[in-house]
């Protein structure tokens, strides 16, 4: 917005959050009408007023009179920023004005928008925050079609939200008469259709016990807190940019472009480091911390290795096996591989038939796993079997501990879902669900369950007569699962996990063998085997859409487990039936490496270390495990066993292994 031509400038409004007595411009003022130019208000930095003083001089922000006409305007031709025409001039420098103020740059400020001859923002706007800030309702309101609010919907939204700050503020203040009548003439008129819940919610507050109560609710931190900062907030998504500039516009245009420049970063595997980001350079991630080659092999088992699993501090991984053994190693916490012990602290004997499935307990003191229908569960601090499960009639393919720490559940392929408690007693169980469970998975916030499977339509005969053996027949796919025939069915089915409802289900072709959640509980990654193509996909279960496919890895006949991997959960790791470990960068779906190193054989199961962002470990049907670190790690590890550390080429390919010494308890369990 430009300044009129006369030498009455118009005034400087101040961003509502502005620190003026921040930085070496600030100036001091007289205490005793201001403080350090700023009102606090409902945890707002209230601006002072702006406008003229008592003699009519002009004044800046700062309540300092500043005749204009000492800065002379600087006219530029055209309109934009350099020669970039999508950036425009007076846009830019009104976010440089609103910056200067908002780190207490008060003066500077005001001689940039004296001498650019561009306004911050019109003075209505700073009427308008003061308002909302100050409870001034009556005189916010109106002010609404000024700032660009026509359209008959968004004013609608608008006034709601006012009348219900208000209505709240009414409660608070135990003012419940005067709450009941902005509940009739202010919220019930402006409530659109999809706000008659919330109306029906608000009107319930009348029952509040006490304040506390009330906020507690609400949802709501009251008039002291920083509600009306977020009433201007989410009143800003009616008003025009253009007129109210969002607060901080220009801090959040960099938190853009810094989460932009990650995105672009397809090795990004750092914290972020304050100390060591600058607006100077662009964020980049060297490919060198990337974990590319094997730091560790174990091998104890005396078979093919089919899945592993971290413990949640990071320090233990557990291993199942076509040997009818489970095993939990120590891995140590040393930073140097080459000073770090690798221990199979306890060997779990005590399985009747092979290890499938292995899971964690939150407090990571019980270790599930499965064997064929069983489940059985372990004491890890001592490696002793507390109990066996037999409620399951056929394998059981999926454990997961529940994030909340009530109990773990159980998927099935005789298509069973049950629900158990931290004991291993039932606690519900889903029965006759719509696919053979051949994986599931909990969202991290405990919302929804995810389960794949292979989909099952008795014969109608057998359905009228319920007979219950009426399941296809199993037949081993060599890789620790025992899997149906191929059936046209196979599906990804989503339940709410509090109501067991069904939110979507999908049909997909080919055998889903895997089931992960990202931690931010947005995605679920598949392992897709379809005919044609060996595919792991992504899913939003936020917008129930495909949002991504990994290809390059092989996966036609065994059960293959993927995961999440990195900082950010932005890799995507998987296993594959030529012996290869393959990472995919989530976001853009690119190929980043393809790992050699195993033996003959699937490539069966990788987990990614949760509390080492540059670890991750992978198994087998060569009988051995592999955990694999940053090149920088493992030259360490080389030079420790006196050996050179190989050419940078050789360790992209995987080359230059060493086998860790390690030692491990047997005690006969």
């Amino acid at each position: 917005m430009r300044i009129p031509e006369p030498d009455n400038h118009s005034n400087l409004s101040s961003s509502y959050d502005s620190v003026p007595e921040a930085g070496p411009s600030c100036v001091t003022l007289d205490k005793a009408s201001h403080s350090n130019g700023i009102n606090k208000e409902n945890g707002y930095s209230a601006p002072v007023s702006n406008g003229t003083t008592s003699n009519g001089s002009p004044t800046m922000g700062n309540g300092l009179a500043k005749h204009s006409s000492s800065i002379p305007r600087v006219s530029l031709p055209g309109t934009t920023l350099y020669d970039d025409p999508y950036l425009d001039r007076e846009e830019f420098v009104r976010l440089v004005i609103q910056s200067l103020r908002d780190v207490g740059y008060i003066e500077s400020a005001a001689t940039l928008e004296a001498e650019s001859g561009y306004s911050l923002e019109a003075p209505v706007v700073s009427e308008f925050r003061q308002h909302i800030l100050r409870g001034a309702w009556a005189h916010a309101e109106p002010l609404l079609v000024e700032l660009g609010v026509t359209n008959a919907d968004a004013l609608l939204d608008a006034r709601f939200l006012i009348g219900k700050q208000k209505y709240l503020e009414l409660l608070e203040a135990r003012k419940t008469t005067a709450a009941l009548q902005v509940l009739r003439n202010d919220l019930a008129p402006y409530s659109t259709t999809s706000e008659q819940g919330e109306l029906h919610v608000l009107s319930s507050l009348m029952m509040c016990s006490d304040p506390q109560d009330l906020r507690r609710r609400a949802s709501w931190d009251g008039a002291s807190g920083i509600s009306r900062r977020q009433l201007l907030d989410d009143l800003q998504h009616y008003i025009p940019s253009s007129t109210m500039i969002p607060q901080r516009r220009f801090s959040t245009l960099l938190a853009q472009s810094r989460e932009y420049q990650r995105y672009r970063c397809l090795y990004h595997n750092s914290l972020v480091d304050p100390s060591s980001s600058s607006l100077f350079s662009d964020h980049t991630c060297d490919k060198e911390s990337f974990p590319r080659i094997t730091t560790t092999i174990l091998e104890v088992h005396s078979d093919e290795v089919w899945n592993v699993a971290w413990s949640h501090d990071g320090t233990r991984l557990a291993s199942a096996s076509k040997d009818k053994t489970a095993i939990i190693w120590r891995i140590g916490l040393e930073a140097e591989p080459s000073s770090r012990d690798c221990i199979a602290e306890f060997i779990l004997r005590d399985h009747p038939y092979p290890v499938g499935c292995l899971a964690w307990s939150l407090d990571d003191s019980i270790l599930s796993t499965s064997a064929d229908h069983l489940i059985l569960l372990w004491n890890t601090k001592t490696g002793a079997l507390m109990k066996t499960l037999e409620n399951h009639a056929e394998t059981v393919s999926a454990l997961v501990w529940l994030p909340d720490g009530s109990g773990f559940m159980s998927g099935s392929l005789d298509r069973k879902i049950i629900l158990w408690d931290m004991e291993g007693e039932l606690r519900e169980s889903w029965n006759d669900i719509a696919i053979r469970v051949t994986d599931a998975a909990v969202t991290p916030d405990v919302r929804r369950l995810v389960a794949v499977g292979m989909g099952y339509n008795p014969p109608p005969t057998l359905a009228r007569a319920n007979i219950r053996d009426a399941s296809p027949p199993i037949v081993s796919n060599g890789n620790g699962n025992a899997v149906a025939p191929r059936s046209p069915e196979n599906r990804m089915i989503i339940y709410d996990l509090k109501t067991g409802q069904v939110e979507l289900s999908v049909h997909m072709e080919g055998e889903l063998t895997s089931v992960k959640i990202s931690e931010d509980s947005r995605y679920a990654l598949i392992n897709h085997a379809p005919d044609a193509s060996k595919e792991i996909h992504l899913w939003d279960l936020e917008e129930f859409r495909l949002a991504r496919k990994f290809t390059g890895q092989r996966q036609g006949h065994h059960v293959i487990r993927s995961c999440f991997g990195g900082i950010d959960g932005n890799f995507v790791v998987s296993g594959s039936e030529d012996r290869n470990v393959y990472v995919w960068h989530r976001d853009t779906g690119t190929l980043l490496e393809v790992l050699e190193g195993h033996g003959l054989g699937s490539v069966n199961s990788v987990a990614w270390n949760p509390r080492n962002k540059r670890m991750f470990a992978s198994c087998s049907d060569d009988n051995t495990i592999r955990v694999w670190e940053a090149p920088a790690s493992a030259g360490e590890l080389l030079r420790g066993f006196g050996i050179s550390a190989p050419e940078p080429e050789m360790i992209g390919k995987g080359k230059g292994k060493v086998k860790q010494p390690w030692a491990y308890n047997d005690g006969g369990l």
